[in-house]
């Protein structure tokens, strides 16, 4: 196996307001798609949404349980400043402030916000770890 994720699919319990966040709200780049599933184009990768009771489905699964589901997303930006850009540009699309943005115990500055699904997104700075894009160097 190569050591990449290609894509991340959410299931999400309404669609279009999924999309409206993503491609609306954080500027996500929205690729063509059928109308049941939207994908966005990532560095290197695709963020897929998916209505949550089809993707059970598709997988095998109950569509149950709520609460924290054992991971979150991160978002690494090259500054504090980007994490409170990133964090405000959330809130103003939907998103509920989960963490403030803040100096964390490992050295660097991070926060939390949730999707209007309640997936959580962590955006930070790590000053000794800062990886940008691909082509950043």
């Amino acid at each position: 196996m190569q050591p990449r994720i290609s894509m991340i699919t959410l299931g999400v319990s309404d669609l279009a307001a999924s999309v409206r966040f993503y491609e609306q709200g954080l500027g996500l780049p929205r690729r063509e798609s059928p109308p049941e599933v939207a994908f966005f184009t990532l560095d290197g990768s695709w963020l897929g949404l998916y209505g949550r009771e089809a993707l059970a489905e598709d997988v095998g699964v109950p569509d149950q349980g709520a609460g924290f589901p054992g991971f979150t997303l991160a978002h690494n930006v090259e500054s504090e400043a980007a994490v409170d850009a990133v964090m405000a540009q959330a809130a103003a699309a939907g998103a509920t402030l989960v963490k403030p943005a803040q100096k964390v115990f490992w050295g660097g500055y991070a926060g939390y916000f949730a999707d209007p699904d309640g997936y959580l997104w962590e955006v930070a700075h790590n000053p000794l770890f800062w990886v940008g894009p691909p082509d950043a160097g």
